[in-house]
């Protein structure tokens, strides 16, 4: 099912999610929801995403937006993440990349010519009906909460 673009309802999950309990994306239904997916807790890149976004939470609250943020992290993991750098954002562990796998972001990548798989840092925004309203690949972390919160803002 890789592949998800523009109008494609997005698949629902529920996960387990830092602080214990669970998330499901159909509890959202009726607002709009960015769901961010990112490597790994605690690497540069994302913690910088990470704290771009709960820096702008109010934001995005106050816009009726809900926050997720994905990784194959544990809870533990996750948990442990948030409290070092006082993250507001929910964060979903995704251990088994069945999430991952059905947005199309759990890719093969490379590193200094080795291959692995690994999740392409992709942000999708979901219209309150359910489908996606945009996707950013690649992402490029600098900017990027402030881009999505505007493209949020417009639905």
């Amino acid at each position: 099912m890789a592949g998800l673009t523009t109008g494609d309802l997005a698949p629902d999950f529920t996960l387990p999610r830092d602080g214990g309990g669970s998330i499901s994306l159909s509890a959202f239904r009726g607002r709009p929801v960015v769901l961010f997916f990112y490597p790994k807790d605690d690497t540069k890149g994302c913690t910088m995403e990470a704290i771009s976004f709960t820096e702008l939470a109010p934001e995005f609250t106050a816009a009726g937006v809900e926050l997720i943020g994905l990784s194959p992290d544990s809870v533990k993991r996750h948990d442990r993440f948030a409290k070092k750098y006082n993250l507001t954002v929910t964060l979903a562990a995704d251990e088994e990349k069945s999430v991952a796998n059905a947005y199309g972001v759990w890719v093969e990548k490379s590193l200094y010519g080795r291959k692995y798989m690994g999740v392409e840092r992709t942000t999708f925004l979901i219209a309150a009906d359910g489908r996606i309203a945009r996707v950013w690949e690649k992402v490029k972390v600098d900017g990027h909460a402030n881009e999505v919160l505007g493209a949020a803002k417009a639905l």
